[in-house]
């Protein structure tokens, strides 16, 4: 058994750190989101900051758009044009996303300066290439909505977790020391 240990330590290192960095960052994040105010932000700031943004965006690219604060459940709805098209919810915000890319970062953390200016500017990547993926999934419904299904639930997630991996896999095999260190 010990050999076993010895023999896959940075594996074990590396489920059990991207175990916990993921469990804390996951809790954390449920935590401000039952303790988030929703009377300033609804239904949180995350949530809506992406909302705003694709909705400035889809203005500045010559739709008519606005969100509003969905009556019914915690959401922002997002209109174009008058249409009512889709809304944007607390999975549209990219944290949780965000939360499996660090963690599969940290867990196979190099240097700090390096991990955490990684860090950062993959989570901006993602953060940004997330409201643009709602912008032309928000285009693409208001212009083919019988594609909804297909764009929504096969297209947009596939491009987001791609980048994830592609960023995964940069990270992976520039800067990681237990690639190296295996090579």
């Amino acid at each position: 058994m010990k050999e076993l240990l010895i023999k896959y330590k940075l594996v074990i290192k590396f489920i059990l750190t991207f175990l916990l960095v993921y469990g804390v960052l996951t809790i954390g994040y449920n935590l401000y989101l039952k303790f988030s105010d929703g009377s300033i932000y609804y239904p949180d700031y995350m949530t809506n900051l992406v909302a705003r943004q694709a909705n400035s965006i889809l203005n500045a690219i010559g739709y008519e758009a606005f969100v509003l604060p969905h009556p019914d459940e915690p959401s922002m709805k997002l209109i174009i044009n008058g249409k009512y098209l889709a809304r944007v919810i607390e999975g549209c915000n990219a944290v949780s996303i965000i939360i499996l890319f660090l963690s599969f970062v940290i867990a196979f953390a190099e240097k700090f300066k390096t991990t955490f200016f990684y860090c950062f500017a993959g989570s901006i990547i993602i953060y940004a290439f997330n409201v643009i993926r709602i912008v032309i999934l928000s285009v693409g419904l208001y212009h083919y909505p019988w594609r909804k299904e297909v764009l929504h639930s096969v297209v947009f997630p596939m491009l987001i977790y791609g980048t994830v991996f592609l960023l995964w896999m940069f990270w992976v095999n520039r800067f990681s020391k237990n690639t190296k260190a295996n090579a």
